[in-house]
């Protein structure tokens, strides 16, 4: 019995999460299920103007930082079989995960 995934990943660290992804592309490609995606999802900015302080009688400063969540999503239809193996995968630190089984839609009268 095949299930359909929604797995939704997102990361700090883009080179980590493409790392994660093609792990799940290879384990798609080696079982023959079949997938549709990475969709690279829009990248949120997270932006911080600090206010610097000024040595003596200068102008004000401001430091911007700023970080980017960078996230993909991929729907997958899996059995037990693939399921495990998605499990085993090794997803390094700040990259997160999240798996949701998707029911079908009913058909249209």
């Amino acid at each position: 019995m095949a299930f359909k995934l929604r797995i939704w990943l997102w990361s700090t660290d883009v080179r980590k999460l493409e790392e994660v992804v093609k792990q799940i592309k290879e384990i798609a490609e080696k079982t023959g299920v079949p997938m549709r995606g990475p969709v690279p999802l829009p990248t949120k900015r997270l932006r911080i103007p600090v206010f610097r302080l000024p040595h003596g009688e200068g102008s004000k400063v401001w430091e911007h930082w700023e970080m980017r969540i960078h996230k993909r999503l991929i729907d997958i239809e899996a059995d037990e079989r693939v399921l495990r193996k998605l499990m085993r995968i090794r997803v390094p630190d700040k990259v997160y995960i999240e798996i949701k089984q998707v029911r079908p839609r009913p058909a249209a009268r």
